[in-house]
């Protein structure tokens, strides 16, 4: 098959035994639309999966790994047990960080 550019996508092709014809070489009717909808929305998905992961990997390297409120009562339950604290104090701060 034997193609001869013109212009605007239109070819003239040769198909075989003295047969020439117009053909536009993108034009795949309802297909090609839905294709091309098809491939934006994959696109548009892949990079905004990209920016999430990338959101949620400087999340958790911010945090430091674990949990900062489960950190904090950790703290909190080393000092109750050294005695710095009372069992008031400790309560109400543990009641604190369980809230918020």
């Amino acid at each position: 098959m034997m193609f001869e550019s013109i212009s605007g996508g239109q070819f003239l092709a040769h198909a075989g035994e003295g047969t020439w014809g117009w053909h536009n070489m993108m034009g795949f009717g309802w297909f090609g639309w839905f294709g091309a909808v098809f491939m934006l929305l994959f696109w548009v998905l892949i990079i905004v999966g990209i920016v999430w992961f990338i959101k949620w990997l400087v999340e958790q390297s911010s945090s430091g790994g674990g949990s900062s409120k489960s950190r904090a009562l950790e703290i909190l339950d080393e000092k109750y047990a050294r005695g710095e604290i009372d069992d008031e104090e400790y309560e109400r701060r543990r009641r604190r960080l369980l809230e918020g």
